[in-house]
């Protein structure tokens, strides 16, 4: 198993990236369209919410993906400035819009669940404003980040808002607790669940695939930005030539 040392150099990335890619998108395709399946047809409704209850197997993945890509963007920042890993800046680069994505997709489905739960598509509740909150500095990153490489800088200033950014990472997870909130509060754990068995069981597959499903397209981002340097190194070469 090749160790991050080595993966540093980018052709050796890419050696690996490319069969890897392809694996990981098509085992979480399969598996959202099993857990799809499942979730929709072998469930039973919930007693009080009814079939709305579905909407948690795309809502749940959603916002675990959408703070675990930030996770993502601070670990690559923090290699970028500790160890000044090369692909650093490219990863975190290329999460971003895929976490911000999926935190867009949080957003979208929890005011679908609302509207008819609490008879609103929107609360400034601490969970939800917390994951706005999230889905905007996504949107401050990117920003910055094209900016910064657009003016041939390196990286430093994107990896600091980076790692600034984890702070509300433990605002959302526990604003439930914190604070008297619409949202409910912690109903899925490792080793028991407010949900029943019945209704939770596809949801583990869901968060596999769609998992499996984030990790392939970052990868496939993060090819697309290592080919579009190579090209523009090129046509530097070329224009000095």
């Amino acid at each position: 198993m090749p160790s991050l040392h080595a993966l540093a150099n980018p052709a050796r990335f890419l050696k690996i990236a490319r069969p890897l890619t392809s694996v990981l998108f098509w085992l979480g395709v399969a598996l959202i369209a099993a857990g799809s399946v499942a979730g929709l047809t072998l469930t039973p409704p919930d007693y009080l919410q009814g079939d709305t209850v579905r909407i948690l197997y795309i809502h749940v993945p959603a916002a675990w993906l959408g703070m675990g890509g930030w996770s993502g963007i601070a670990i690559s920042s923090i290699a970028l400035l500790v160890w000044r890993h090369p692909l650093a800046s490219v990863a975190a680069r290329a999460v971003a819009p895929v976490g911000a994505a999926f935190a867009a997709i949080c957003l979208i489905t929890g005011s679908i669940w609302g509207r008819p739960t609490w008879g609103t598509w929107w609360q400034w509740d601490g969970r939800l404003t917390s994951m706005l909150l999230l889905f905007f500095v996504y949107c401050g990153y990117m920003a910055l980040a094209r900016a910064d490489a657009d003016r041939g800088g390196d990286g430093r200033i994107p990896a600091i808002f980076g790692i600034a950014g984890t702070v509300l990472l433990p605002i959302i997870r526990y604003s439930v607790v914190w604070w008297n909130t619409l949202h409910q509060g912690q109903s899925i754990g490792l080793t028991r669940s407010s949900i029943d068995a019945a209704i939770l069981w596809p949801l583990p597959i869901m968060l596999v695939g769609f998992t499996l499903f984030f990790a392939a397209v970052v990868l496939m981002r993060m090819r697309a930005l290592l080919a579009r340097a190579k090209a523009e190194a090129r046509m530097r070469r070329m224009a000095r030539a």
